[in-house]
């Protein structure tokens, strides 16, 4: 079955994203562009947002986001249960996004990495698998900080605010 990729960007994102999107259609995995389609100035929140929830409901199986840094639209994802994004401007810290913290949403900046760069970040990206293990450890306590669980017996949730 063909990975399905959710991709959403801001004004400032908007023609990487097209490069971007036809790049991932090119190599094979099913993609959909969650908007913005115009280069009039829009808000990011609103694209990270829409891309995070489709993830977040299982109905893609990784999104990507982009805007001017990248910075804006992670945080936004970051903000959905179920969402582990990334902002990547190199392969390496995208590539062990995937191994260690299965982050299911990738970000970057249109500033700050040109389109052949981008598409080295998001190939590695998207052909990387999780390694499990030792590292599933890590996610199930990111998953009991967002229902607002302790992590640690020595460590009460409100600590962490």
């Amino acid at each position: 079955m063909t990975m399905k990729i959710a991709v959403g960007s801001d004004h400032i994102g908007l023609k990487l994203k097209k490069e971007i999107i036809e790049f991932i259609e090119g190599i094979g995995y099913a993609c959909e562009d969650f908007g913005t389609y115009s280069s009039e100035r829009t808000d990011y929140p609103i694209y990270s947002a829409k891309v995070a929830k489709a993830v977040a409901r299982n109905e893609y199986d990784r999104g990507i986001l982009i805007c001017g840094t990248g910075v804006g639209v992670s945080i936004v994802a970051n903000k959905i249960k179920g969402i582990r994004a990334v902002v990547c401007s190199e392969p390496y810290s995208a590539e062990l996004s995937r191994k260690h913290n299965n982050t299911n949403v990738l970000s970057f900046g249109a500033n700050v990495v040109g389109p052949e760069l981008a598409k080295m970040i998001v190939k590695i990206w998207l052909e990387t698998g999780y390694d499990g293990g030792r590292h599933q450890k890590r996610i199930d306590m990111i998953a009991k900080i967002e229902k607002g669980e302790n992590v640690d017996k020595d460590m009460s949730i409100d600590d962490v605010r």
